[in-house]
């Protein structure tokens, strides 16, 4: 089963990606959505260990538990060390599940792809990625979205220009969802020829 990884910084257009192939029939597993479900069931008794009042209703609060780990390295190194093996547990049940209903190919999307060192998982990575101007218009226009926040979350993501250069594939999403889409097209063509010459 040939595993491709997708990702991009924020605001670049990986989620309307991620749909793309999945519209294409491809099994998605999307991490963020991963980290959603576990913050509201396995992961909420170990964060209210770890960060006391972060956690009301059996859900984990993400606005309190944010203002205690954005911009705090500490913090937030303990926070990954509780949610990234959960998150790595659902990835290899995902895997499994997708392997055993004869799927020749899935797609990882992970933000953090190259940050977490995920991409060693993959078999070819793409990544999604439109220009700066574009990017930080997109995401400005999201709600409760500051410039300060904008930066914090930047920091944190490797720049562009070095996801591409380490990219197998870039669908540029600039050009709207039609170019996207073909984009998308043209690369599980690409893809489903490596995988039959492994």
């Amino acid at each position: 089963m040939f595993i491709l990884g997708l990702t991009g910084s924020i605001g670049m257009g990986k989620t309307a990606t991620a749909k793309m192939f999945a519209e294409e029939g491809v099994p998605v597993q999307d991490a963020d959505a991963a980290v959603h479900t576990l913050y509201e069931g396995k992961a909420v008794p170990l964060i209210e260990a770890a960060f006391p009042g972060t956690t009301a209703d059996g859900k984990v609060d993400r606005v309190k538990l944010g203002t205690m780990v954005i911009g705090k390295p500490e913090a937030m190194a303990k926070l990954e060390k509780i949610v990234h093996p959960l998150v790595a547990q659902e990835r290899d049940d995902f895997l499994a599940g997708a392997e055993k209903a004869g799927a020749d190919l899935v797609v990882l999307d992970i933000p953090l792809l190259y940050e977490t060192g995920s991409d060693i998982n993959c078999d070819a990575v793409v990544v999604v990625s439109a220009p700066a101007e574009i990017q930080r218009e997109r995401v400005l226009a999201r709600p409760g979205m500051t410039e300060e926040r904008f930066a914090a979350i930047l920091a944190k993501q490797m720049p562009d220009a070095d996801k591409r250069a380490r990219a197998d594939f870039i669908v540029d999403t600039s050009q709207g969802f039609d170019a996207a889409r073909r984009q998308v097209r043209e690369i599980l063509a690409e893809v489903r020829k490596m995988a039959n010459q492994e």
